[in-house]
């Protein structure tokens, strides 16, 4: 039983890790636009993007996620290689966002990958496939396993277009589709 919860978090409250490119990239090894599978777009919103630093719980299968967008940054932080530099492209910085995760009660799995940023225009990009050392700390797990009273926290970096800025920020699982209400996150204004 602990199994099939287990794997049904993982696929519905756990950020499954299917965050992969769509082939949307204008150049080979370009950051790529978040795919149809991981990051499909949630229903139209009653109700207004939460605001940074509200928190989104889910229930599934005895589990209770409670997640949260803390920050957004954009272009404030410089790596050892630039988002450019990264993936042939010309005009992309880097972006940070800063994700906290509680697990009120179950076992769940948690990752990046599942995590996108969505434009006016319709665009998602996924995170940056790679990271450097010099990348802001603590960064948010590529997967980790939390338990019942257990927080996971960090930042997430993407490679985006400098002269935009996202809309807002994602959380692409199953489950938050489902959910009344869509998970996603208004980004300020520069």
């Amino acid at each position: 039983m602990r199994t099939r919860t287990a794997t049904a978090v993982f696929f519905l409250l756990a950020f499954a890790t299917a965050c992969s490119g769509s082939g949307d990239a204008a150049k080979p090894g370009a950051p790529e636009a978040a795919g149809k599978g991981a990051a499909a777009k949630p229903g139209p919103s009653p109700k207004a993007p939460l605001v940074l630093g509200a928190p989104f719980t889910v229930t599934a299968d005895g589990a209770t996620m409670a997640t949260t967008v803390l920050r957004y940054e954009q272009g404030k932080f410089h790596s050892r290689r630039s988002a450019d530099e990264e993936f042939g492209t010309t005009g992309y910085t880097w972006a940070v966002v800063e994700i906290e995760g509680c697990l009120k009660s179950g076992f769940a799995v948690v990752t990046r990958n599942t995590w996108a940023l969505e434009y006016a225009d319709g665009t998602r990009i996924g995170p940056s496939r790679v990271t450097y050392g010099d990348f802001p700390k603590p960064e948010y797990p590529r997967m980790a396993t939390v338990n019942a009273g257990e927080c996971v926290r960090g930042k997430t970096v993407f490679a985006v277009p400098a002269n935009q800025r996202p809309e807002r920020v994602l959380h692409t699982s199953e489950k938050s589709e489902k959910a009344e209400t869509p998970a996603e996150w208004a980004v300020p204004r520069a």
